[in-house]
């Protein structure tokens, strides 16, 4: 990799195996005659990206496009088809609400989980702990179990740990959409301090006028490849003016 590059994606592509259940009927017999056992679906083709260290980096695009599946190889829970994708650094995500929490577990025992995947010792942890439960306003609840917990308290607890692991790529998928105004502005403050410290963050969000304040470049992924890549307002812009 290039010592300027946080992320670097070359040649890629990803295919996923889609397998059907075999037709038990006449009627399903006859209408899908034709049909083999599984279908294969490419969902990012070709892609070639160069992601800086201390970039922040909106991927863009409708739906189905490959946006989440582009941040999933970027973490390596799944991996390319084809090409590679290299990240240089201390990484961590916020890709899939609750990832990685135990539902029997307390709030104060699953902080201790979550970090130590993402490479804490528990001294690091027993450091940052109050840190963690202050950011997330969840002192009064974080004994209970998580399984009591609602969608926007998982949020709180999930963004809280994932932005005290002191990362160097910081990947979110959609996930600040859940909880309520007020964290969600919270959330979206730290992202800014995050971002003049030189942290490298990549997002997929469709609330495009919060990432044209705090992303500085856009990657617009369409049907699963890159249409434009550059200034963030711009290629907004662009996006819109396309879906309208």
């Amino acid at each position: 990799m290039k010592k300027e590059n946080a992320i670097e994606v070359k040649n890629m592509t990803k295919k996923f195996n889609v397998f059907y259940d075999k037709a038990n009927t006449l009627k399903e017999k006859i209408m899908f005659w034709n049909r083999s056992d599984k279908e294969t679906r490419v969902v990012l083709k070709n892609i070639n990206l160069d992601i800086k260290k201390g970039e922040t980096v909106a991927l863009v695009g409708v739906n189905g496009s490959g946006k989440s599946t582009l941040l999933k190889l970027m973490t390596k829970i799944i991996y390319p088809t084809k090409g590679t994708v290299k990240t240089s650094g201390k990484l961590t995500s916020l890709l899939e609400l609750g990832a990685g929490f135990h539902p029997d577990f307390s709030g104060r025992e699953n902080i201790y989980f979550n970090a130590s995947i993402f490479g804490l010792s528990k001294k690091d942890i027993d450091a940052r702990l109050d840190e963690i439960i202050d950011f997330s306003e969840l002192r009064e609840f974080i004994d209970n179990p998580v399984r009591t917990y609602s969608s926007g308290m998982y949020m709180r607890l999930a963004f809280s740990v994932a932005i005290n692991v002191d990362a160097d790529i910081l990947l979110i998928d959609e996930i600040l959409a859940v909880g309520d105004q007020h964290f969600q502005d919270k959330c979206f403050s730290k992202l800014e301090e995050l971002r003049d410290s030189d942290k490298t963050i990549v997002i997929v969000t469709h609330n495009l006028n919060s990432i044209k304040k705090l992303c500085n470049r856009a990657i617009w992924i369409n049907n699963g490849e890159v249409k434009m890549d550059g200034n963030c307002s711009e290629i907004v812009d662009a996006y819109l003016k396309e879906c309208k």
